[in-house]
């Protein structure tokens, strides 16, 4: 994938799912050193804002290897999977239900699910609207959605470090541990998540109730959530 020329509609779609499938072998390690493994301590705060029911169905959506998966499965759930790269369903963590699929045409029934996280996906989507309506439609009334993903500080002080680090020094890192291209795009795809303000604006648009977002760890991350009405 071209580093510098971000690559849109199809051409993304093909180009996301082929430096998936190369990163996949190294990729948790890479996230635990990169997040300093604060992204476990994420995925924990993304599943309890789900507000979960015990043997809820759950959908991981771009799975990757199956964090959420193994999480959920712990805690008495029962999850599934999807992911557009082979290369990571191939490496998946544990024995659960996984799916290759595409997130914008969900292979699942309407109304069928009790929740559906996503964790780091929202930017390598070729669009959002249609993902937030194929989450609309998945869902039972009643569930709820929490999708996490990068964000920029509100701080400027924060936000220049954080600059810094995320820009600089995590591509040179996964550039050493993995695929340098795949590490060079990553501070670059930052520019597809449009602002908070408009995700949450399209998600009530979709038909989604009290859709708000916080940041985590002083703006790291960013999770959004939303409840489809009852």
């Amino acid at each position: 994938m071209d580093p510098v020329n971000l690559p849109h509609g199809e051409k993304k779609r093909k180009d996301v799912q082929n430096m998936f499938d190369a990163i996949a072998p190294r990729y948790d390690l890479v996230n635990r050193i990169m997040t300093f493994r604060l992204d476990t301590r994420w995925r924990k705060k993304t599943i309890t804002s789900l507000q979960l029911k015990p043997g809820a169905t759950v959908l991981d959506l771009a799975c990757g290897t199956g964090d959420f998966v193994v999480a959920l499965a712990k805690g008495g759930h029962t999850p599934v999977g999807i992911d557009l790269s082979f290369g990571m369903l191939s490496a998946a963590q544990s024995d659960d239900t996984y799916v290759q699929g595409d997130l914008l045409a969900l292979p699942i029934g309407n109304s069928s699910v009790d929740g559906a996280v996503c964790g780091f996906a929202l930017r390598n989507l070729v669009s959002l609207e249609p993902f937030f309506a194929e989450l609309f439609r998945v869902c039972k009334p009643g569930s709820r959605i929490a999708l996490l993903d990068v964000s920029r500080p509100d701080n400027k002080y924060v936000r220049s470090a954080h600059s810094l680090y995320f820009n600089t020094i995590v591509p040179k890192v996964g550039g050493l541990l993995s695929d340098r291209k795949a590490y060079a795009y990553l501070p670059k795809s930052f520019s597809y998540l449009p602002e908070p303000e408009e995700m949450l604006a399209l998600l009530t648009k979709i038909g989604f109730a009290d859709a708000a977002r916080q940041q985590l760890t002083f703006g790291a991350a960013q999770l959004l959530t939303a409840q489809k009405p009852a």
